[in-house]
């Protein structure tokens, strides 16, 4: 399945998994639509939409940085609007954009509530609706959003409930979209990697530089997406993927050359067994 000239909009691809696919997509020359809030550089990230936009045109393809916060609806439509206006559609939606505050329900302040649950849950719903109409018109029109497997152990709501409610949420919201719009042709998938990412989150917020050594770079999840985006839309639908399930499918079983350091000891993501 060729992407060349395909139209793909991904949210938060300013950094880490979001950019990777970018990148990843950018290679096959497909034309990225990069919606995020980053505008300006914060040293502790890195990098803004432009430069994530000027980077995936380096790599071979056509990139259009929108800024775009999620939890308001005139941004996701400028965002529709500005990606019809130069590419004439959208084929692919990667709902990539998430925030996170692993706290128990005391320490879940409800401004950190209300964050995660306005971008990982509303913004979610509100991008995807706004994509459906140019989907149906699309070519292999797929939805793919960053959540994770149903794993209903009480270890994983017991410690971070709010969390993890909102990105169950999101995978609720893929089972959902996989049965309402596939006599339409349009699929709906789930992506979570089986080990940590080294991404700014693991390193700003969850373990620093000690658990990024012990993860994955974001390219493992790219190269998933590639193959799950590359499937018939009509008939890969449904499904909450793990980047190591996909990959297996495809042949490929040797990951080390995904590992931030080579033959470290891998931590395993959260709901994963």
């Amino acid at each position: 399945m060729s992407f060349a000239g395909k139209t793909i909009l991904i949210t938060g691809a300013t950094r880490g998994i979001g950019k990777a696919m970018g990148l990843r997509f950018a290679r096959e020359g497909a034309n990225i639509v990069i919606a995020a809030k980053s505008v300006e550089e914060n040293p502790k990230l890195g990098g803004t939409i432009y430069t994530a936009a000027a980077e995936m045109e380096a790599a071979g393809g056509k990139a259009l940085a929108v800024p775009c916060d999620i939890r308001f609806e005139d941004q996701i439509q400028n965002v529709i609007d500005k990606a019809v206006e130069k590419f004439g559609g959208i084929d692919i939606l990667i709902n990539n954009a998430s925030a996170i505050s692993l706290t128990p329900t005391e320490q879940t302040e409800s401004k950190r509530f209300d964050l995660m649950y306005t971008i990982n849950v509303r913004g979610t719903f509100l991008v995807t609706k706004a994509c459906i109409p140019f989907l149906r018109k699309g070519n292999n029109p797929h939805i793919l959003t960053l959540s994770p497997p149903l794993n209903l152990d009480p270890k994983w709501f017991a410690h971070h409930v709010a969390y993890t409610v909102s990105k169950y949420d999101m995978s609720l919201l893929t089972i959902g979209w996989a049965r309402e719009f596939k006599q339409e042709g349009i699929a709906a998938n789930a992506l979570w990697p089986r080990t940590t990412i080294d991404t700014a989150a693991v390193r700003n917020l969850l373990g620093g530089q000690a658990l990024a050594n012990m993860s994955r770079k974001p390219e493992i999840l790219a190269d998933a997406a590639f193959y799950i985006l590359s499937k018939p839309s009509a008939t890969c639908t449904g499904n909450l993927f793990l980047d190591e399930q996909v990959l297996a499918a495809e042949g490929i079983t040797d990951l080390a050359p995904y590992s931030v350091v080579p033959g470290a000891e891998l931590y395993t993501d959260l709901f994963v067994e």
